[in-house]
Formats: C-alpha cells, sequence, structure tokens
C-alpha cells in the first residue's frame, strides 16, 4: 500500500470514529436532556446496534455486485448524514426513533464493506491493519475528549451541529474511493452459509457478540454514570480520552501483540481486562482516579481484542472474495446482535439498579465470553446425528 493509500484509507476512519466519538459517548445525555429516560436511552441505542443487524450483510451484498464499489460507500455515508442532519428537527416522539433508525442503518452499512475494502488493500500485509484504523481512533479522541466540555458551555442543544462536519468529512474521504474497483468478481462469493459452518467461525462470531453485549453499559450509560456519581462534562470527556488515548497506543502495537502471541491468546487476555474494566467501573465510579485506571483498560478490552478478531477473520476467510460476505457476518453478531442485547440488559439493569447494576451485568457477560472462547472446539462444534 502507497503513502497516498494509507492517507486515502486513514482518512475515512479518522471522519467515521469522529461522528462516532460525538454518538457514541453523548448521544444519551442528549436524549435524557430533551426529556426522555433510561428506556428511551436504550431503545435509541437497540435501534442504533439493530441496524448492524439487517444493513451490513444486505450492503456486502449490494457492494459486491457492483462494478463501482467504492460508488455504494459515498451512496450509504451521503444517506448517514441526511439521517443526522433530521434530528435537528425530530428530537421527540415517534419521529426521533424513526430517524434514529435511518441513521442506524446507513452509518453502520458502510463500515464492513470499507473493512473488507482496507484488508483486501493490505493483503498479506494484514498485521498492519491497527496502524491504519488508529487513526479513527484519533478522530473518536479528538471528539470524545471535548464535546463534554463543549456541551457544558454551549448547551445540549448543539449536539447535532457539532457532530455534522465529521459526517461530512466521511462523505469526502468516501468519495475518494469512489473509483476503486472491486476486490474479486461479484460472483465468486461464497454464500454465507458456508462461511458460517467454516471451523472456528461460529464460536469468533459467538465470542464477539458476547463481548459486545458486555460493552452495552459502557456505550450506552458510561457518561451519565459518571455524571450520576459527580463528575463534570470536562471530567467526562478527559476520561473518555484517556481511553481512546489508550486505544491508539494500543492500535500501533497490535500488530506485534498479534505477531508474537498469536490471536487466540491475545483476545483471552483482553477478555480477562475487559471483566476487571467493567468490575471497577461498577464498583469505583465515583473516584476519578480510579475511573482513569478503568479507561487505560480499553487498549485491550477494545483495541487489541478488535486487531485480535481481524487477524482471525483473515485467518478464518484468506479469500478476499469471502471477506466482504465475513465481516458482514462478524459485524451482524457482535455489533447487531450483541449490541442490541446489550443495549437492552444496560436499559434494564440501569432502571432497577443504576450503573453499578448495568456494569456488574456486563462483567459477568464478560466472564461468560472467556467461557465460550477458553471452550475446547468440539464441545461448540455440532454432533452428528446417529
Amino acid at each position: 500500500m502507497s503513502p497516498a493509500d494509507f492517507r486515502r484509507y486513514a482518512l475515512f476512519y479518522l471522519g467515521y470514529y469522529g461522528a462516532l466519538g460525538a454518538y457514541t459517548p453523548y448521544i444519551g445525555r442528549w436524549v435524557v436532556a430533551n426529556g426522555h429516560g433510561g428506556y428511551a436511552v436504550g431503545a435509541m441505542l437497540a435501534l442504533w446496534y439493530g441496524g448492524r443487524i439487517v444493513a451490513p450483510p444486505t450492503w456486502a451484498r449490494f457492494s459486491a455486485r457492483s462494478v463501482r464499489p467504492g460508488h455504494w460507500l459515498v451512496a450509504g455515508c451521503s444517506l448517514a448524514m441526511l439521517g443526522f442532519v433530521a434530528f435537528a428537527g425530530f428530537d421527540t416522539g415517534v419521529m426521533l426513533f424513526v430517524t434514529m433508525a435511518w441513521f442506524g442503518v446507513f452509518f453502520n452499512a458502510v463500515m464492513p464493506q470499507f473493512e473488507a475494502m482496507t484488508l483486501s488493500a493490505l493483503g498479506p500485509r494484514n498485521h498492519y491493519y491497527g496502524r491504519i484504523r488508529m487513526w479513527g481512533s484519533v478522530g473518536f479522541l479528538v471528539v470524545a475528549g471535548s464535546y463534554g466540555w463543549l456541551l457544558d458551555r454551549l448547551g445540549n442543544d448543539v449536539f447535532v451541529w457539532l457532530t455534522l462536519p465529521w459526517l461530512l468529512l466521511t462523505v469526502v474521504a468516501a468519495w475518494l474511493h469512489r473509483g476503486d474497483r472491486p476486490t474479486a468478481l461479484p460472483t465468486a462469493g461464497t454464500p454465507r452459509e458456508v462461511l458460517w459452518r467454516r471451523p472456528g467461525a461460529r464460536r469468533l462470531l459467538l465470542v464477539a457478540l458476547l463481548v459486545q453485549l458486555g460493552f452495552g453499559p459502557f456505550y450506552v450509560f458510561f457518561t451519565l454514570h459518571l455524571q450520576a456519581q459527580g463528575h463534570d462534562g470536562f471530567a467526562v470527556g478527559v476520561l473518555w480520552a484517556i481511553g481512546v488515548l489508550c486505544e491508539i497506543v494500543m492500535f500501533w502495537q497490535a500488530p506485534r501483540l498479534v505477531q508474537r502471541f498469536g490471536a487466540q491468546r491475545l483476545m483471552s487476555a483482553c477478555i480477562v481486562a475487559t471483566v476487571l474494566r467493567w468490575t471497577l467501573v461498577a464498583l469505583l465510579g465515583g473516584s476519578f482516579a480510579w475511573m482513569a485506571l478503568a479507561q487505560t483498560g480499553h487498549a485491550l478490552s477494545f483495541a487489541a481484542f478488535h486487531a485480535g478478531c481481524m487477524r482471525r477473520m483473515a485467518e478464518l476467510f484468506p479469500q478476499r472474495r469471502d471477506m466482504a460476505a465475513a465481516q458482514g457476518l462478524l459485524y451482524g453478531f457482535s455489533g447487531g446482535i450483541g449490541g442490541v442485547a446489550g443495549a437492552g440488559l444496560a436499559a434494564v439493569a440501569w432502571q432497577y439498579g443504576g450503573g453499578r447494576l448495568a456494569f456488574l451485568c456486563g462483567a459477568v457477560v464478560g466472564l461468560v465470553a472467556l467461557t465460550a472462547h477458553l471452550l475446547p472446539v468440539r464441545v461448540l462444534r455440532p454432533q452428528p446425528a446417529a
């Protein structure tokens, strides 16, 4: 990959995750500021993650058949931006959730396609994926670390307008890929049911789903949990920034770790760190120092785990023709089913026991994920009929 191509791919991650850096930490704050409760926040995030169930595999199918897949990327980013603009007019009532569904479908549709494009462009040098993906973390860091302070001073009403420039950058970055050619013949892809049966695929999808489910309280209520514990907007932003800064460092080091330890052992360590992290957040949320320590765990629980998943995807699906469909499966299971279930679990736990119960539930789910990851393969493999 040439330096110019590296910049093209890095720019898309920068814009996409910059927008996500506004959305993920602060959408709950914006919804609550408009008079809604915990269930509404959970429903909003469930719709967001629900888009990951339907959109990625459908989008991957259409884009894989196109001779100009870059045009699909531009279209998806443009439609996502238009959907987000609608939040400026629909901040209450049914249309709030309709707008959320629109935005969630198109914004979530494009990333699996782009991940497949990135891995295909890297080819056998896929262990360098983390150094491109790191620029997404830079965008997330800049936004998540500053928007809490900005919203404290400018008011929650500016949330939509502060997010739109990052969505526009995503459209511009997608435009740079408009002429990208397909990585394989459109008719040469392997059916998804065949990919599903590939040895090791079901385990990876299950573990990714459970880890994402355990992240539900973090993505839905972390900001609100910190505010309930007495932290102001500046402190919340700093804590988000600590997590993402550690994530950036880890993405830069991930190629060495994956090469040295292998994806399986690295993912085991990441899940253990995740369980410890949610336990700290649940029990010591009022302490800035302990929360800062917990946020350093983002390096393992998110960045290294994600890099490990990408390596396992490259190992399980080495054919470029399979990568887009396989990425769609991963996003559908982890970010889709796991995200919806995680948002629902978090909303119910929040209503009954606040952040303490929600994050303890996340820790328990992490233990289940670790068990699934460490089970012998034969336990997870369907047994032949007698």
